[in-house]
């Protein structure tokens, strides 16, 4: 068995075992097991030359996450699945997802085997092995594995309560 001095080492430990990689380019899909990975392939540095949008101002470290980014502003989807015809933006979207018609789930843990189709939801399964909780509630500290169930629980907390029994 292994041991670590930081909750944060073992959630490293396992991502790397089971093969998350939970810091990505939310453009062009690019996937890293750590964030120093993920900044090596940002080269944009103080007063390094980097894209911006014309439109939005946004910037990118590379040109071709400003491509892509640019088809938000155009409505363009040049990318369409042959078997329901739906158009995507980019080709990470369709490859995403062409997993609903061919059921396959390419995303596996190496912990338990657990498969999924999409990389984000293996990534919120990790947590179940590393016990993190990384969404608190601002009101009562509460921590939860998901954003869905922080969402879910902060009905608690709402003064309106939008569900009622007809029958009291």
């Amino acid at each position: 068995n292994k041991s670590f001095s930081q909750r944060s080492n073992i959630t490293k430990y396992s991502d790397v075992r089971s093969g998350v990689k939970s810091h990505s380019c939310s453009l062009c899909n690019n996937s890293f097991s750590h964030r120093s990975d993920r900044t090596k392939y940002y080269p944009v540095k103080m007063g390094e030359k980097s894209f911006s949008c014309s439109i939005c101002n946004k910037f990118f470290s590379r040109r071709s996450c400003l491509t892509l980014h640019n088809l938000v502003h155009t409505g363009e989807k040049p990318f369409s699945c042959n078997v329901c015809n739906k158009s995507f933006s980019n080709r990470s979207a369709l490859t995403k997802h062409s997993y609903v018609h061919t059921g396959e789930k390419p995303f596996s843990c190496n912990i338990c085997n657990r498969s999924f189709s999409q990389r984000g939801n293996l990534i919120r399964h990790s947590h179940v092995h590393t016990y993190e909780k990384p969404y608190s509630c601002s009101i009562c500290s509460k921590s939860f594995t998901g954003k869905d169930k922080l969402t879910e629980h902060s009905l608690v907390h709402a003064t309106e309560k939008p569900f009622c029994c007809s029958n009291l």
